[in-house]
């Protein structure tokens, strides 16, 4: 059996103090570990996406490429000048000269094609011809805009056609005379 005259054997007070100071170490070392593991692991994670700048950056990212803009279909359309059609439309293939378009003031990309005269170029303008898509790729044009824009382009590079003028004043003009041709026959009779 156990012999119960053992003595244990006395610690002394340096020893208490490092098994204390050993015992604590351990458990500190670990927690310590653990901190730096979760701070590494924060550090590697994506920015907050709710910040204002980072709203901004989306939202410029997946903006559309084009809006759509609804018009009313009984609203009058104000026709474009030469000029304006060409800086809408026609600038951005005959100012470079892509796709084999006769370059802007250039006399000799324009010279064959304003000696065929000015309707065969209106033609070719409205109906398309070879690269060009018809009206230019704006089927908005009226043919009034397309003959203007042709005009522009071809008296820019030495022609002498004639533009065609607006035919919204002969329209309002008549109104008021037929009002007024009307109201003399109403009152004559007795």
């Amino acid at each position: 059996m156990a012999d119960s005259h053992a003595k244990m054997t006395q610690a002394t007070p340096q020893e208490v103090i490092i098994s204390i100071v050993a015992g604590l170490l351990a458990p500190l070392l670990a927690i310590f570990l653990v901190i730096q593991l979760v701070l590494s692991i924060q550090d590697r994670h994506q920015p907050d996406t709710t910040s204002e700048a980072a709203l901004k950056a989306t939202a410029e990212r997946i903006k559309p490429v084009a809006q759509l803009a609804a018009l009313d279909a009984n609203a009058p359309k104000v026709e474009k000048s030469g000029q304006e059609v060409f800086d809408a439309v026609c600038t951005s293939c005959h100012t470079p000269g892509a796709l084999g378009a006769p370059k802007f003031q250039n006399k000799g990309d324009w010279g064959p094609r304003i000696s065929q005269g000015y309707d065969t170029l209106v033609k070719h303008a409205t109906e398309g011809i070879r690269m060009m898509p018809p009206r230019g790729g704006a089927a908005d044009l009226s043919d009034v805009e397309v003959a203007r824009a042709v005009a522009y382009m071809a008296d820019a590079a030495g022609a002498k056609f004639t533009a065609p003028e607006p035919e919204a004043a002969a329209p309002a003009a008549t109104a008021p005379e037929a009002a007024a041709a009307a109201a003399p026959s109403a009152g004559s009779k007795p």
